[in-house]
């Protein structure tokens, strides 16, 4: 790769972080806005009482805010890389964070939010809610951390070859 590819490549990279920021807050703030600020405010006023509902809000919520956390480790692979971060360590780093964040939204997403629903009173059903998408996030969540620790692993050995050398 050539300079000047290099230096355009790094740009792009910190453009993409600034894209991840703003999807974080601006998502992140309207979940925020809708499942815990309101609700508090109305609590506050009288107008309404943190009943089963406001808890039911922030369990459904969960996994979106697992899902912005991956989206977040993103942004920061990016802006280390765009500062001039050697890419294998980062990447590696940012799958592990990313699987991690993925496999728990999605675990989340099938057996927690609709069973705690169920215990807190506001939901009914099954026992298990096939949620397709949130099965698919939370497979891709574990192969990508389990990529991340082969990265990991892979760059140790070449570091030990390297020293060999």
């Amino acid at each position: 790769m050539n300079p000047a590819d290099l230096t355009r490549f790094r740009r792009m990279c910190r453009q993409y972080r600034w894209l991840a920021v703003f999807m974080v807050a601006s998502v992140g703030g309207l979940l925020a806005l809708m499942y815990l600020v309101l609700p508090v405010i109305q609590a506050v006023r009288g107008e309404h009482v943190l009943d089963r509902g406001f808890w039911n809000g922030l369990i459904m919520g969960f996994p979106a805010f697992c899902y912005l956390i991956g989206v977040w480790s993103v942004g920061a692979a990016m802006k280390r890389i765009g500062a001039g971060d050697l890419l294998q360590p980062a990447i590696a780093d940012t799958l592990r964070r990313v699987g991690l964040a993925l496999g728990i939204g999605g675990v989340a997403s099938v057996f927690l939010v609709t069973n705690i629903s169920r215990l807190i009173g506001v939901g009914r059903g099954a026992y298990l809610y096939f949620d397709v998408p949130g099965m698919t996030l939370g497979m891709i969540g574990g192969a990508l951390f389990l990529l991340g620790r082969v990265m990991e692993q892979a760059a140790a050995a070449q570091a030990e070859l390297d020293e060999m050398i």
